[in-house]
């Protein structure tokens, strides 16, 4: 069984699988693509054996498509709100139609550097746990891929995306280099997911609402 969950801001991905577990009753629940707690959004859920061992391939196979808010201007350690300011622009906001050019030079297959704040794993580490540390986070790029990207709403300093995106593209990322190709810096203020593949977040139940 699959349940398809509008995951609420301030919860991790695995919160919403132990609040799974406990209503199903049932040991074997996981879930396809993470959000990080800040985000909100389509969570897929697999509950018994059948569902989980499919999860994997869900996750890495599939489109994705989020409405995002970045925030122009200032850059963050963790390239979300929950970071630590490192850096204020000086520059003149940029227009509208520069922020259009600026985007669609995103679109296509590229290398991407993923946050330092993440939990990809640096020999045996995870990043985010060297990073809170103080020491440095050597990430290697990884191929990603933009299959599409459009302003939704753009009132400096906040500029509203809406973008689909390949499987390991990290949104907080993209925000950051959206930034620093505006010459000014960014980071990630809100994000939604809406669809994996075929599924739509107009097809999730709210995680309060959720009866077996």
């Amino acid at each position: 069984m699959f349940l398809l969950i509008d995951k609420p801001k301030g919860i991790t991905s695995h919160d919403v699988v132990d609040e799974v577990r406990k209503i199903t009753a049932e040991k074997r629940v996981g879930h396809a693509g993470t959000l990080d707690p800040n985000a909100t959004g389509l969570l897929i859920i697999g509950v018994g054996r059948d569902s989980t061992k499919h999860l994997g391939k869900i996750a890495k196979d599939t489109k994705k498509t989020y409405e995002a808010e970045i925030y122009l201007g200032e850059e963050r350690d963790t390239d979300d709100s929950e970071g630590r300011v490192i850096s204020k622009s000086k520059s003149k906001r940029a227009g509208k139609s520069k922020v259009i050019e600026i985007l669609r030079a995103f679109v296509g297959n590229q290398k991407q550097v993923p946050p330092a704040y993440s939990a990809i794993k640096i020999k045996g580490k995870k990043a985010y746990e060297l990073a809170r540390k103080g020491k440095k986070v050597d990430i290697k790029p990884r191929e990603i891929v933009v299959y599409s990207i459009k302003v939704v709403d753009y009132k400096y300093p906040l500029l509203k995306i809406k973008t689909t995106v390949s499987s390991g593209t990290y949104i907080r990322a993209l925000a950051r280099d959206v930034g620093k190709r505006l010459g000014m810096g960014a980071y990630l203020k809100n994000l939604k997911r809406t669809k994996i593949g075929e599924f739509d977040l107009k097809e999730a139940v709210k995680l309060k609402d959720l009866k077996i």
